[in-house]
């Protein structure tokens, strides 16, 4: 099982872009816990996230929220196109890319 964690500004921008995540794990069986969650939570969140994707809005805040989490775990971006086009393929294919980097 993987845990990811897309933050956002308020933590509901991104259940639709969660949502369609989860969808595509279904389908190819992939056993993956995803959920959102406002950016001023980091602490309490990241402590259950193997992963933790960014939403273009709380860009701004990727040294912060790395700096927070202060534990070996990617924090990556949702490239601005995959995110307003709610591509949920592409987004877990991008944090399955990084967590096989981190391995």
């Amino acid at each position: 099982m993987v845990n990811i964690l897309l933050l956002c500004a308020s933590g509901m921008s991104t259940s639709l872009l969660v949502e369609k995540m989860k969808e595509v794990a279904d389908d190819r069986h992939v056993a993956a816990n995803i959920w959102a969650a406002p950016a001023k939570d980091i602490a309490v969140e990241a402590k259950k996230a193997d992963i933790v994707l960014l939403g273009p809005q709380v860009l701004y805040m990727r040294d912060k929220i790395a700096f927070e989490i202060g534990r070996d775990i990617p924090v990556v971006m949702v490239p601005m196109r995959e995110y307003g086009m709610m591509d949920g393929a592409s987004v877990l294919d991008l944090a399955f890319e990084h967590l096989d980097k981190k391995h």
